[in-house]
Protein backbone atom coordinates (compact mmCIF):
# COMPACT_ATOMS: atom_id res chain seq x y z
CA UNK A 1 0.00 0.00 0.00
CA UNK A 2 1.43 3.40 -0.86
CA UNK A 3 -0.55 5.56 1.72
CA UNK A 4 -2.21 4.87 5.57
CA UNK A 5 -5.20 6.85 4.44
CA UNK A 6 -7.93 8.30 7.68
CA UNK A 7 -11.41 7.24 6.94
CA UNK A 8 -11.87 10.82 6.93
CA UNK A 9 -9.63 11.27 3.94
CA UNK A 10 -11.34 8.08 2.43
CA UNK A 11 -14.96 9.69 2.90
CA UNK A 12 -13.37 13.44 1.53
CA UNK A 13 -12.64 11.43 -1.76
CA UNK A 14 -15.92 9.11 -2.19
CA UNK A 15 -17.71 12.52 -2.12
CA UNK A 16 -15.66 14.35 -4.65
CA UNK A 17 -12.39 15.70 -4.85
CA UNK A 18 -9.69 15.67 -2.03
CA UNK A 19 -7.96 19.03 -1.20
CA UNK A 20 -4.44 18.99 -1.89
CA UNK A 21 -3.86 20.05 1.79
CA UNK A 22 -5.85 16.89 2.91
CA UNK A 23 -3.37 15.00 0.70
CA UNK A 24 -0.10 16.28 1.28
CA UNK A 25 -0.77 15.71 4.95
CA UNK A 26 -1.52 12.16 4.03
CA UNK A 27 1.84 12.01 2.17
CA UNK A 28 3.59 13.15 4.85
CA UNK A 29 2.15 11.15 7.55
CA UNK A 30 2.21 7.47 5.13
CA UNK A 31 5.91 8.44 3.66
CA UNK A 32 8.33 10.03 6.88
CA UNK A 33 11.90 9.11 4.52
CA UNK A 34 10.38 10.13 1.24
CA UNK A 35 8.96 13.62 2.27
CA UNK A 36 12.25 13.95 4.31
CA UNK A 37 14.32 13.69 1.00
CA UNK A 38 12.44 15.74 -0.57
CA UNK A 39 12.10 18.51 1.80
CA UNK A 40 15.79 18.48 2.80
CA UNK A 41 16.44 18.75 -1.45
CA UNK A 42 13.78 22.29 -0.90
CA UNK A 43 16.06 23.65 1.63
CA UNK A 44 18.96 22.72 -0.22
CA UNK A 45 17.46 24.35 -2.93
CA UNK A 46 16.77 27.34 -0.93
CA UNK A 47 20.05 28.02 0.49
CA UNK A 48 21.46 28.82 -2.57
CA UNK A 49 20.91 30.19 -6.58
CA UNK A 50 21.00 26.79 -7.92
CA UNK A 51 18.95 25.80 -10.40
CA UNK A 52 18.17 22.10 -8.42
CA UNK A 53 19.28 20.28 -6.11
CA UNK A 54 19.51 16.75 -5.70
CA UNK A 55 19.52 13.59 -3.19
CA UNK A 56 22.63 11.42 -4.52
CA UNK A 57 23.00 9.37 -0.91
CA UNK A 58 21.13 5.86 -1.02
CA UNK A 59 17.80 5.02 0.76
CA UNK A 60 19.55 3.54 4.82
CA UNK A 61 17.08 0.19 3.54
CA UNK A 62 14.26 -1.38 1.70
CA UNK A 63 11.72 0.31 3.39
CA UNK A 64 12.98 4.06 2.64
CA UNK A 65 13.69 3.07 -0.79
CA UNK A 66 10.24 1.88 -1.27
CA UNK A 67 8.81 5.38 -0.20
CA UNK A 68 10.90 6.85 -2.10
CA UNK A 69 9.71 4.93 -4.79
CA UNK A 70 6.18 4.71 -3.99
CA UNK A 71 6.67 8.85 -4.10
CA UNK A 72 7.91 9.47 -7.34
CA UNK A 73 6.27 6.89 -8.79
CA UNK A 74 2.66 8.36 -8.43
CA UNK A 75 1.80 10.73 -11.05
CA UNK A 76 -1.02 11.65 -8.08
CA UNK A 77 1.64 12.42 -5.43
CA UNK A 78 3.98 13.74 -7.32
CA UNK A 79 2.01 16.21 -9.23
CA UNK A 80 0.86 17.32 -5.38
CA UNK A 81 4.15 17.69 -4.25
CA UNK A 82 5.32 19.73 -7.10
CA UNK A 83 1.97 22.34 -6.39
CA UNK A 84 2.89 22.33 -2.54
CA UNK A 85 6.60 23.36 -3.33
CA UNK A 86 6.40 25.02 -6.76
CA UNK A 87 9.02 23.13 -7.63
CA UNK A 88 9.48 20.26 -10.75
CA UNK A 89 10.33 16.76 -9.59
CA UNK A 90 12.90 14.56 -11.16
CA UNK A 91 13.85 10.77 -10.64
CA UNK A 92 16.28 8.56 -11.60
CA UNK A 93 17.85 5.25 -10.80
CA UNK A 94 15.96 4.05 -7.38
CA UNK A 95 17.06 7.10 -4.95
CA UNK A 96 18.34 10.01 -6.98
CA UNK A 97 15.22 12.59 -6.51
CA UNK A 98 15.62 16.12 -8.06
CA UNK A 99 13.85 19.42 -7.25
CA UNK A 100 13.92 22.32 -10.18
CA UNK A 101 12.90 25.86 -9.64
CA UNK A 102 10.74 27.32 -11.78
CA UNK A 103 11.93 28.04 -15.12
CA UNK A 104 14.73 25.94 -14.92
CA UNK A 105 13.20 23.55 -17.96
CA UNK A 106 17.53 23.22 -19.87
CA UNK A 107 18.88 21.63 -15.78
CA UNK A 108 15.41 19.45 -16.37
CA UNK A 109 15.68 18.67 -19.82
CA UNK A 110 19.08 18.26 -19.33
CA UNK A 111 19.00 16.01 -15.89
CA UNK A 112 15.86 13.49 -17.97
CA UNK A 113 17.90 12.78 -20.84
CA UNK A 114 19.05 9.02 -21.50
CA UNK A 115 22.42 10.53 -21.51
CA UNK A 116 21.76 11.46 -17.30
CA UNK A 117 20.47 8.20 -16.93
CA UNK A 118 23.46 6.35 -18.13
CA UNK A 119 26.02 8.17 -16.81
CA UNK A 120 24.27 8.09 -13.37
CA UNK A 121 24.59 4.05 -13.46
CA UNK A 122 26.88 2.41 -11.52
CA UNK A 123 27.31 -1.01 -10.48
CA UNK A 124 26.00 -1.17 -6.67
CA UNK A 125 22.52 0.60 -8.51
CA UNK A 126 22.00 -2.38 -10.50
CA UNK A 127 19.59 -4.35 -8.14
CA UNK A 128 17.96 -1.28 -6.82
Amino acid sequence: MSLTVSADLLEQARRGEVDDAAFIDCIRASLPYAWGVISGLIADLDSGDREFADNQVPPPGEAARGELLRLMASDAMRAAVERHYGVRLAFQNCHRAAVFRPGAERAHAEYTTARSQILNQRPELVDC
